[in-house]
């Protein structure tokens, strides 16, 4: 990390000041960082992911709230975009711990190293996990995935000191519907114990993917997911969430 990247060098794509669902049982401020490097068909804030798109809250301005809600909040979740995609996020992670807050992280793996250095910070992460590594061209719009399965390792090789949840967003015709058993075995197969299923939504998508979910065979697509769920609840993990 270069040595003159500051916490005010962070791009905020914008922040909520409460919420209890970005990190499970925990009220926290969600810090939303602007950029990725993937463009995954199904992303919901499609409207941040422009990387010459500069943040419009300033870091200070998270730092006040922050000041302001001592003793209310747990924590802070970074997500994006991808977060890790900015060496400033290291150094704003560093400013929440010194103020006796917890760190919670949205990522998707995009960059390993970083993620590698920021772990020590970090006390829960929730790690997007889009296909076999193999697939990820068409899943993310890039080869990504063995970036993507080398952070899964990190995350699990620090599970004595953080919590994390493995999480799979699918759709009908998504490389993960189509292999998902194959899928399953692989997280299986790395020791991963805690699973999150999502559905894919239309809402917050981009027009093509919009365009592309009026077309779905809904029916069909409801009996697939019911079946996919039940698949995950059997596969062996410690702890299976279906949303």
């Amino acid at each position: 990390m270069p040595s003159m990247v500051s916490a005010e060098d962070l791009a905020v794509a914008g922040l909520v000041p409460l919420s209890s669902v970005d990190w499970p049982d925990h009220l926290v401020a969600t810090v939303f960082c602007q950029g990725c490097p993937w463009r995954c068909p199904y992303c919901q804030n499609s409207a941040i992911l422009d990387t010459r798109t500069p943040g419009i809250v300033p870091w200070p301005e998270v730092t006040s709230l922050l000041d302001r809600r001592a003793g209310l909040l747990d924590g802070v979740v970074f997500t994006g975009g991808e977060a890790m995609r900015q060496p400033a996020l290291i150094p704003a992670m560093e400013e929440v711990r010194g103020r006796g807050l917890q760190i919670g992280l949205h990522t998707a793996g995009a960059y390993p190293r970083r993620l590698a250095e920021a772990l020590p910070l970090i006390d829960w992460v929730g790690l997007d996990i889009k296909a076999l590594a193999g697939d990820y061209r068409e899943a993310a719009g890039f080869n990504g995935g063995d970036k993507a399965w080398e952070a899964l390792r990190l995350v699990l090789d620090a599970k004595d000191r953080l919590d994390y949840e493995v999480r799979l967003t699918v759709f009908p015709g998504a490389p993960a519907d189509r292999h998902f058993t194959e899928f399953l075995g692989a997280l299986r197969a790395e020791g991963v114990e805690n699973f999150a299923l999502q559905e894919a939504r239309a809402q917050g998508t981009d027009e093509v993917f919009q365009a592309m979910a009026e077309r779905w065979d809904m029916p069909a697509w409801r009996a697939r997911w019911d079946e996919m769920a039940d698949e995950a609840r059997s596969a062996g993990f410690a702890n299976v969430v279906v949303r």
